[in-house]
């Protein structure tokens, strides 16, 4: 039994942490990572990164990010 477009679950992941420089994505401190949070859909999660990054706009090493975890779980799927 196949699950319909509506019904699927599109887990996203949204956490951030202070890059050690701008260039690359590498984290100053692992032990310092902020996991905001997973969520149904990229529409939620788009409003929490958007809500963190504005949180934390004055620093320019601190980063954001939106995971796709439903690509990771499921590969082979489009």
């Amino acid at each position: 039994m196949t699950e319909s477009n509506e019904n699927k679950q599109l887990l996203h992941l949204v956490f951030g942490g202070e890059l050690s420089n701008l260039e690359q994505v590498q984290f100053r401190d692992l032990t310092k990572l902020d996991i905001v949070g997973i969520f149904p859909d990229y529409a939620s999660a788009l409003v929490a990164w958007k809500a963190k990054a504005q949180e934390t706009v004055d620093n320019a090493h601190m980063r954001y990010f939106i995971v796709h975890m439903h690509r990771l779980l499921n590969p082979s799927e489009k």
